[in-house]
């Protein structure tokens, strides 16, 4: 299935998405949250909105919604840095150092912004870039979780983009403030239930700037497979309901070009992944 959060009229609700239409699931969900964390929390409320038909009732055209985050309040939002083969590649050229193990960030909660929303320049940034991602949502929390059982925690996927300051990353060596700036996590469009994606490693990745491809790529380039990575991060502490995870990100982002190209106010960037949909976010100055 294919789960998101929407507005219309001020209001705000969720609904499965249904070709051209999302059907809303506040007749046969308590949205207790106001997300999709309300679904993926209750087997219940899967079953339920598996068994939810098409109706004059619960049936909004897509065109007439605003597509939002689909998760507003997790309780982790991490990223993986460093994470594809060719992402290692164009950075062991620059002469950056490539790590031997997993590196986790956070991002904080408060940046995470809707698939089709602006992203604000903040006037004290210099160096604004872009990080295509696959973003995972854990369905069921544990601790010490093997790599042959990781998948079976996973609720579902979506697409990211993790906006990136270079100049504030490299004044922390954690990047979390270069990676946290309001609007500067936008995700979704939905979130589709892993009954629709049998392997996370065999997806395809890609992110446009005003129609110029820069990203384009495999998540079975990742060093570290999802379960890997969920099993790494389950070592150190107790994954829950609704956590959000994203990847890594391939090659092509914009410090690593020659010369290096970064994000400019009016610029529009996509990302895509197969199987899961797209996001497309404008560069707006910072009000």
């Amino acid at each position: 299935m294919k789960l998101a959060r929407y507005s219309l009229n001020g209001k705000f609700s969720v609904g499965k998405i249904e070709g051209n239409f999302i059907l809303d699931a506040a007749a046969v969900v308590a949205l207790t949250h106001g997300d999709v964390s309300d679904i993926l929390n209750s087997r219940q409320a899967l079953a339920a909105l598996q068994k939810l038909v098409p109706d004059e009732h619960n049936s909004i055209p897509l065109n007439k919604v605003k597509l939002e985050a689909p998760i507003i309040r997790p309780e982790k939002f991490l990223a993986l840095g460093m994470n594809y083969k060719d992402h290692e590649e164009e950075a062991r050229k620059a002469g950056v150092p490539i790590p031997t193990s997993q590196v986790w960030f956070n991002k904080q909660v408060s940046c995470i912004n809707g698939p089709f929303n602006d992203i604000c320049y903040p006037s004290v940034c210099e160096r604004l870039d872009y990080e295509a991602e696959l973003g995972v949502v854990i369905g069921k929390g544990g601790r010490y979780i093997s790599e042959a059982d990781a998948l079976e925690h996973v609720a579902g996927y979506f697409v990211a983009n993790d906006i990136s300051s270079r100049d504030w990353q490299a004044k922390s060596p954690t990047w979390t403030l270069g990676k946290s700036f309001d609007t500067h996590g936008p995700i979704g469009p939905w979130i589709v239930t892993t009954d629709e994606i049998p392997d996370p490693q065999d997806l395809n990745i890609r992110l446009s700037v005003n129609g110029e491809l820069r990203q384009q790529s495999s998540t079975a380039l990742m060093t570290y497979s999802v379960a890997k990575q969920i099993a790494y991060l389950s070592q150190v502490m107790t994954l829950k309901p609704g956590d959000l995870l994203l990847t890594g990100t391939p090659a092509g982002v914009g410090i690593a070009m020659t010369p290096p190209s970064f994000l400019s106010v009016g610029d529009v960037i996509r990302v895509e992944i197969d199987g899961i949909g797209h996001i497309e976010n404008e560069i707006v100055k910072e009000v």
